[in-house]
């Protein structure tokens, strides 16, 4: 694994730097980009995951999405690539793009090409998200009985606790993941392409605040009354019926084994958990009576739809963490963080 070098783009990012951490604890060689070397808390941040024993084999990049063309000295030499950066909201200041879309697009091209270019790369696995993935029927009204690889978002509909930045997020989140796995057996390498549409990611976080770790202070939005964060996941039930869940850890977990496959190409769902808004609220409200959720933060919509994903399992994988697991450990975190009162 010393000799195996990875690259992980956004690696100081919520998931990227769990992952940077897994990869250095398993013994890879790994090639982590940041925005900005010139950033003290990112840089100590990843610098402060390994021990030091393996320092030599962590090595940081600069490079920015807007400027993807400075990924390539990162992806130079490497194996695998990890593409996690993402832009969440259009930077205006950077005119060659129009809008979060093409930036995201026009970046993921940039590093398929480096990856082509490269020689050395023979796997790209993409960080996707299930906002790809709504099991919404053709026609809009209602949805399907269950959310599979099979399903994609439409993106001729609106959707209600929508605004403009999630609605972006949503459109270059689907519209990346379909171009990267038009490019799967292209170069003379073949380059295998994998995407992994990740649920709403919880449990723990690397990083020192909730906010930093966007997913899981949406994930326990209701706890804290914090009516943005709940729009987000009142969106997400929206679009994709219930909300599907996933620790971090397996979600690290299932990277590296689409990483570590002989041979694989395609699609992945990854959630563990798909639970509606109103089972989230009533496990607070069962497990943590001391906890006051506003009844504005509730609302049950009675949706019979199941989570129908199953091809992680069938390549081996398996699930450390279940839907009690994710809730509570956010929660925890949270409250280690000082960011939620402990239990009274």
């Amino acid at each position: 694994m010393e000799n195996t070098r990875v690259c992980v783009t956004g690696g100081s990012s919520y998931l990227g730097s769990w992952l940077v951490k897994s990869l250095l604890e398993k013994g890879y060689t790994v090639h982590a980009t940041l925005r900005n070397l010139g950033d003290p808390s990112k840089v100590g941040l990843l610098k402060g995951l390994v021990p030091n024993h393996a320092h030599s084999r962590l090595r940081l990049f600069e490079a920015d999405i807007y400027n993807p063309i400075q990924f390539e000295p990162a992806i130079q030499g490497c194996k695998y690539i990890f593409h996690m950066a993402t832009p969440l909201q259009h930077d205006p200041k950077h005119i060659q793009f129009k809008n979060t879309t093409e930036a995201a697009v026009s970046g993921l091209m940039s590093i398929v090409e480096s990856c082509i270019k490269s020689g050395t790369v023979k796997r790209l696995i993409y960080t996707a998200s299930v906002v790809a993935a709504s099991p919404i029927k053709d026609s809009g009204n209602g949805f399907k009985p269950s959310m599979d690889e099979s399903c994609w978002t439409p993106l001729n509909h609106s959707f209600s606790h929508a605004n403009e930045a999630l609605m972006a997020y949503t459109h270059s989140k689907t519209l990346s993941e379909k171009e990267v796995l038009r490019h799967n057996g292209k170069g003379d390498l073949e380059l295998e392409v994998v995407s992994i549409a990740c649920g709403l990611v919880g449990g723990d976080t690397l990083l020192p605040t909730i906010s930093a770790s966007l997913s899981m202070g949406v994930l326990i939005s209701q706890v804290t009354n914090n009516e943005g964060w709940y729009h987000t996941l009142r969106f997400l039930e929206e679009l994709l019926g219930k909300v599907p869940i996933v620790h971090i850890e397996d979600v690290c977990e299932a990277h590296i084994l689409c990483m570590e496959k002989p041979s694989i190409t395609g699609r992945f769902l990854c959630a563990s958990a798909y639970l509606s808004s109103a089972e989230i609220a009533s496990h607070w409200k069962r497990c943590y009576p001391y906890i006051n959720i506003a009844e504005e933060f509730v609302e049950d919509l009675g949706r019979e739809i199941s989570l129908g994903s199953t091809k992680l399992k069938e390549i081996g994988f398996e699930y450390k963490f279940d839907g009690k697991m994710i809730l509570d450990g956010s929660l925890k975190c949270a409250q280690r963080l000082g960011e939620v009162a402990a239990s009274q």
